[in-house]
This record gives structure tokens, sequence and C-alpha cells, in this order.
């Protein structure tokens, strides 16, 4: 197990947009397994390359198939919850929005079940509207061509990790007040400018 040091907002490989992958060789697959082992220890639900500060275009994600969003809105998405859990690993991907961020949902965010997190923000959770369902397209590590359909809150993780792909945070997307407040908190920590970063431990099991 080889556990990563993600970079913290402020660092450039954060905010621009990550390098098509020519050749997906042992290097990337270390790559990606690496990014595995760090998103599990964090512990996250997604993890884009940029944010062990390597531009390239790639992330990984683990969903359970529990979440409180689609508890609540499973049955406006048209989903059966619990849904089927999902992760994998995709090089080079494309995103295609399939469903309007606000269709069938209410106007008002929920403020706890629309909230998002970002290991390269770590501590903070603001809400965001996201799409409600897209399409995920790329390679795999064998090279070959993969194609996701999700909605709900697995549309939402491939979503944020195909953002950080192209330099974009999630907290670049936030509406006031939770931009302001998101602005606010990374001056007080101090962030917003090269050289932050941190490793999470391996937890020992009991």
């Amino acid at each position: 197990m080889s556990i990563l040091p993600i970079v913290i907002t402020g660092d450039p490989v954060l905010h621009q947009r990550a390098q098509e992958i020519d050749v997906i060789d042992s290097s990337v697959a270390d790559l990606a397994h690496d990014m595995i082992d760090t998103m599990v220890v964090a512990p996250g639900v997604g993890l884009a390359a940029p944010q062990v500060g390597v531009g390239q275009r790639l992330f990984v994600w683990r969903f359970s198939g529990q979440s409180a969003f689609d508890d609540l809105y499973g049955s406006t998405l048209g989903l059966r919850t619990p849904c089927a859990p999902s992760s994998g690993v995709v090089v080079n991907p494309q995103l295609e929005y399939k469903w309007d961020a606000n269709a069938g949902l209410p106007a008002q965010l929920d403020e706890d079940r629309e909230c998002e997190g970002c290991l390269s923000i770590p501590g903070y959770q603001y809400p965001l509207r996201r799409a409600g369902n897209v399409v995920l397209t790329g390679l795999s590590l064998r090279g070959q061509r993969i194609e996701i359909e999700a909605w709900g809150w697995l549309a939402r993780i491939f979503q944020h990790e195909y953002d950080h792909l192209a330099g974009t945070l999630y907290v670049d997307r936030l509406d006031q007040p939770w931009k302001s407040a998101s602005r606010q908190a990374i001056e007080s920590e101090g962030w917003g400018r090269p050289g932050f970063q941190w490793t999470s431990k391996p937890r020992l099991l009991k």
C-alpha cells in the first residue's frame, strides 16, 4: 500500500487542465492503484490525479450505493435505493450531462444532503447543485472502452472528479453565501498558495 500526499487548494496542478495520457503503461497502473489506496485511507469517494500532484487525466472512485441524497431524491430521479455499489478507474474520461441540474428538484438547496467535500479542501463542506444524470466514458487500465450511466450521488461523484481534470474545484461553483464562506475558510487556513499538502495515516483494525 502506498499512500500519496494530497495537495491542497492553491497548488497550480489543481487549477489547470490535466493532460491526456498517451500510453497506459505500468506507471499509470501503479499511480491508479496508489490513488485507490490513498482514497480508501483518506477516506473519500473519489480522487483525481491532480489531487496527488499529477497533472494527468485519470480519476478513481468508490461508491457504496447509499447516500442521504439518493434516499431523499431517489424517487424523483427514478432510482431504487440503495443503488448498486460502484468503483473503478477511468483514463482520459469524457462526461456527458444528460439531465439538467434542477430538473425535478426543489429550487432551494438542501444544506445537508447536497453538501460536498473535497480532499483538497479538507475539513469543509458546502452545498452545491449538480446534474442528476451523466454518462461517463473513457478507458480502463487495460485500454478498453468503458461507459457508465450514473444517476444521483454517483453522478455527482463523477462530476466532482471530472471537474478536477479541468482545474475546477467544487468551491469554484458555489453560489452565495457559501462561495464567500469557502473563500474565508481557505484564507483562514492560510491555503490558496502552493506548498500545502496532507497525508492520511492507515487506520489499524482492532
